[in-house]
């Protein structure tokens, strides 16, 4: 038997008469749309999903099973006001992702366009997830992260509160990160460690080759010259330095949280984690 649709809506389905839901969209079975949400044109909702509301969500995004969307946020502070999801187009949330609302703090939480949110992940209120991004399975962040363009975050990860995760930077699985991870580096282990540019990723974006080195010279002088990765980019010269290099002194700047310290910065006792050095990749 063919399901009976309503303007690309299952029959099951309860849309508010509030929100706004264009005609090529299609609502999967016993799903739920909220007052005042916005469903932009070819976006798929799969069954069983909870839009609650003042969530906005662009073109041709794919919604899958079970996805909670734009519920209040997990904030003790949290009033009623009024405040916002926006997903951007084209990105995928995988079954059972929640996303809350912003809070008064900033009013919005917002992922990019050709974002990947994978299955159990949570974006919480206030968040920034960039396009292009990918955060795997059972990723959990807390309130006001920061998750910069093309970055990639392992599976089972925790970020805490106010962290940034900069541009093009990939985060190992099951890491607990509670400070800044430095754009197109890669972080990872208990603790985590910054142990290198993130070369692969960066090739396949497209990068300059000349480019790569700029910053992988950057970063053994910022993260492996045993003095603070703060004090070192103070004082780092930047009259000559390439755009990247550039975005990776001012983002070690300008951290408020500090930033995922190379090995040569932890204890003794804490460098037991097996990580590949950098020096010994290949070009």
């Amino acid at each position: 038997m063919t399901p009976v649709r309503t303007e690309g809506r299952h029959e099951t389905a309860i849309v508010d008469v509030s929100a706004e839901v264009d005609p090529s969209a299609t609502i999967g079975p016993y799903s739920v749309i909220g007052p005042d949400v916005q469903i932009g044109a070819r976006v798929r909702v799969g069954p069983h999903v909870y839009i609650e509301r003042d969530t906005r969500v662009a073109a041709d995004v794919h919604v899958a099973k079970g996805a909670v969307l734009g519920t209040d946020p997990q904030d003790l502070k949290y009033a009623g006001e009024r405040t916002f999801l926006e997903v951007g187009p084209r990105t995928r949330i995988r079954e059972f992702a929640t996303l809350n609302r912003g809070t008064a703090a900033s009013g919005l939480t917002s992922v990019g366009a050709d974002a990947l949110i994978m299955a159990y992940a949570h974006v919480a209120h206030d968040c920034r997830v960039g396009d292009h991004a990918v955060i795997a399975n059972a990723v959990n962040m807390a309130g006001h992260v920061e998750i910069g363009e093309w970055a990639i975050v392992g599976g089972l990860t925790g970020i805490h509160q106010f962290v940034r995760v900069g541009r093009h930077a990939m985060v190992g699985g099951a890491a607990r990160i509670v400070r800044d991870v430095a754009p197109y580096t890669i972080a990872t282990g208990t603790p985590p460690v910054s142990y290198g540019v993130n070369r692969v990723g960066l090739k396949r974006r497209g990068f300059e080759r000349d480019a790569i080195r700029a910053l992988r010279s950057a970063f053994r002088e910022i993260f492996r010259s045993g003095a603070p990765s703060r004090s070192v980019a103070e004082a780092f010269d930047l009259s000559e330095a390439t755009p990247e290099v550039r975005e990776l002194v001012e983002f070690v700047r300008d951290s408020r949280r500090g930033i995922v310290p190379g090995r040569s910065e932890l204890p003794v006792d804490h460098r037991t984690v097996e990580l590949p050095t950098e020096d010994t990749e290949r070009e």
